[in-house]
């Protein structure tokens, strides 16, 4: 999602009881039984707005796709097949890294998911030079998420969308969650009607870019992504053009974390060499293992 999306799933408190929410210019009144109060992102994929679920008075984010346009005749009822199909399998998920998913529907062509309202911004934030993070603790932040990985892996849910703006984090309660579960796999080429890539072409592992079979592997390569840049600020892949991109993230070597911060744990190089592995078969083999790695390296630095 784009800068305009850095607060998709932002609580700004408790509705009160009783209260007839009107929304605002531009904004649908209702989609399905929800009652829409305001806009509070957008991205490639559609628009996120606050909502009311009037029959628990309870304050969602609606997420919601405009599969009409995108897709038409037979695309369309394989992408509202697949749609449901996502939504019902991220649904199941219960973690506590993992933002909730609380129903979906259709109205009128616009696809839609309710899923909880959360506190804290996108770890887009904390990828500034100014703003990073202490190192232990990203690690420890990418740690958990490598945990939510491992658990959605195991139900044989693959993200496919890994990256800082699909992870929210409240730093005064500690909560963090990955969001966007399944919606990056609309359509299986990867491209909606309209040519824009889904996904996030600078996180996206080979075999993604490739448009090859895609797993949890993958989802980590991401992940890894996610924490260099954490880390340093930068992208261990940049290039000017799409070509380019996928040249150096399939064949080209990542950059040398420690060149770029030395004070970082020694290892830490070892390590990227095993996430930001081309082949899926040299990569650490799951989330756990990727989670245990980074806790070992950071308990090896305190001594």
């Amino acid at each position: 999602m784009n800068s305009r999306a850095e607060h998709t799933l932002i609580s700004t408190g408790p509705e009160r009881r009783g209260r007839t929410p009107s929304a605002a210019p531009g904004v649908p009144p209702q989609l399905g039984r929800y009652e829409i109060l305001d806009e509070i992102g957008r991205g490639a994929m559609g628009t996120v707005y606050r909502a009311r679920d009037p029959m628990i008075n309870r304050a969602v984010a609606l997420k919601t796709i405009p599969l009409a346009a995108e897709f038409e005749g037979d695309e369309l009822e394989d992408a509202r097949t697949k749609f449901f199909r996502e939504a019902e399998m991220a649904g199941r998920l219960s973690h506590p890294h993992i933002v909730t998913i609380y129903d979906a529907g259709e109205q009128d062509g616009t696809a839609y998911i309710a899923m909880e309202l959360l506190k804290g911004v996108h770890l887009v934030e904390y990828t500034q030079p100014d703003r990073l993070l202490p190192a232990a603790a990203a690690m420890e932040l990418v740690a958990r998420l490598a945990g939510a990985l491992h658990y959605a892996h195991q139900q044989s849910i693959v993200h496919r969308d890994i990256k800082p703006a699909n992870i929210m984090f409240d730093p005064a309660g500690g909560e963090l969650k990955l969001t966007d579960f399944g919606i990056a796999r609309l359509t299986d080429s990867g491209r909606t009607r309209t040519g824009i890539v889904l996904g996030t072409p600078s996180f996206m592992s080979p075999e993604q870019l490739q448009g090859r079979a895609v797993t949890g592997s993958s989802d980590l390569f991401s992940l890894g992504i996610t924490l260099f840049q954490l880390l340093t600020s930068q992208l261990p892949f940049r290039a000017d053009s799409m070509p380019s991109l996928m040249l150096r993230i399939a064949q080209e070597p990542h950059p040398r974390i420690r060149a770029l911060r030395p004070d970082l744990p020694v290892g830490i190089d070892e390590f990227f060499d095993r996430a930001l592995a081309k082949h899926p078969a040299d990569r650490l083999p799951h989330g756990a293992a990727f989670a245990l790695a980074l806790r070992d390296l950071v308990a090896r630095s305190r001594g």
